[in-house]
């Protein structure tokens, strides 16, 4: 498995969720999808209710793709650089907890 370099200079920076991208833009696809058919509902007037629940299924995918994508940064680009140390560990490290903070919010 390719995992990322630590020089941000280095133009093939590979990132840990690459052997799973295939993956992620299927999802990210059928999303995409759903989110055109919650339109149509609102422009059909369907019922609030179900409406709301299409967003909510939406809404929990979005979820599901981006713990997966944290689970591969944290896997990948912060082990790679916590094993290089100094500034890039604290740096890859407080920008996981960052996104992990954002996640929650959300």
């Amino acid at each position: 498995m390719t995992h990322p370099t630590t020089d941000p200079e280095t133009a093939a920076h590979r990132h840990g969720y690459i052997s799973d991208k295939t993956k992620y833009r299927n999802r990210l696809r059928r999303l995409e999808g759903q989110v055109r058919g919650i339109d149509r509902m609102v422009a059909d007037e369907r019922y609030c209710i179900d409406i709301l629940t299409q967003i909510s299924a939406v809404t929990k995918a979005l979820e599901n793709v981006a713990l997966g994508l944290l689970e591969d940064h944290l896997r990948h680009c912060v082990v790679d650089a916590v094993h290089t140390g100094g500034e890039t560990a604290e740096h890859k490290l407080t920008e996981a907890s960052e996104a992990i903070a954002r996640l929650v919010r959300s």
